[in-house]
């Protein structure tokens, strides 16, 4: 395998994408190497890294399935349940607290 080609930040030529835009095109790379990589200098460290894939031979984004949908609400739900209380919070628990804002702060109400 021969080196990435290797383009300066937003001077890549048409045709590739990172993941992100390709997602934003409801496209995946669909297994292929990474073809080249942009690279953004900074003052301090090394230049901040970008892979790049073919557009061409990016492979459509495989369709949720009903079970992936599923484990998707059950995961969720389990994150906006207390472990404390065992209520739902009605929002995604923060895992710096552990639970939800009833049972770490018992004395105050919400006004």
């Amino acid at each position: 395998m021969g080196a990435l080609p290797v383009f300066r930040w937003r001077l890549a030529p048409d045709g590739y994408a990172t993941r992100r835009q390709l997602r934003a095109r409801g496209l995946r790379p669909g297994g292929q190497d990474v073809a080249a990589q942009l690279e953004r200098p900074r003052r301090r460290g090394g230049p901040l890294v970008a892979y790049l894939y073919r557009v061409a031979d990016a492979k459509p984004v495989r369709p949720m399935t009903p079970a992936k949908w599923a484990a998707l609400a059950k995961a969720n739900t389990a994150r906006r349940t207390c472990p404390e209380c065992g209520r739902d919070a009605s929002y995604i628990i923060p895992t710096s607290l552990g639970m939800c804002g009833t049972c770490v702060y018992p004395g105050e109400s919400a006004a």
